[in-house]
């Protein structure tokens, strides 16, 4: 029962697709009609500016920090006896796929959203804690800077992912499992960057046609 009351609470607030709102109320258009088409951090930055492009990482990541609460909450349900470190620990994996396969499958968007990057940060500072997290954006920020290519960052933190999972939540395979499951889930939205990458055709960080 937990485990389903987390999964469809993290999923319907990872579905909150944040660029598309924050384009159309605060800027007048649609940021999917722009760019890449993408209603993720990197498109809104280049359509919407740095405002905007700020408003939209940080509200995609404070979805995966809320997904935390939908564990707490789910935590206190009736008829239920408290959760052990063991369930908690699967109840934080689950938030953390579920938030970032709403944002990647976003109902409101045909099915369609962000690649998962932003609220999958959060979801990690949630389901890992503060260190794990931060040393994935680290992960992240260091390959960008060294490559300027924000895809090839957004897919070597979520290759660290499994390896993060497992380092926290070790013995747990099942957490584990379901961690690996989410940043399988990021590499496979990033397909076709990887494919433009592998054909050194992807746009680099700062270019009018970056596509993220």
């Amino acid at each position: 029962m937990a485990v389903a009351a987390v999964f469809a609470a993290s999923f319907l607030l990872g579905s909150i697709p944040w660029g598309v709102i924050v384009s159309r109320l605060f800027f007048h258009t649609d940021v999917r009609q722009h760019g890449s088409g993408n209603i993720g951090t990197t498109n809104a930055l280049r359509t919407l500016g740095k405002k905007g492009g700020a408003a939209v990482f940080a509200l995609d990541a404070a979805k995966g920090l809320l997904s935390g609460v939908a564990v707490g909450l789910a935590s206190l349900l009736p008829f239920q006896a408290a959760p052990s470190a063991f369930e908690l620990q699967i109840l934080s994996a689950v938030a953390f796929l579920a938030c970032t396969w709403g944002h990647i499958f976003s109902p409101w968007l045909g099915f369609k959203g962000g690649k998962g990057i932003a609220v999958a940060f959060g979801c990690m500072m949630v389901a890992f804690g503060p260190v794990p997290g931060l040393i994935e954006l680290a992960v992240f920020i260091v390959v960008v800077a060294a490559s300027r290519y924000v895809s090839l960052g957004s897919i070597a933190a979520a290759l660290l992912c499994p390896i993060t999972a497992a380092f926290v939540f070790w013995p747990n395979g099942w957490a584990v499992a379901v961690c690996s499951l989410a940043a399988a889930t990021v590499v496979w939205a990033h397909r076709g960057n990887i494919e433009r990458l592998r054909a050194h055709t992807e746009s680099k960080l700062g270019s009018k046609k970056s596509d993220r």
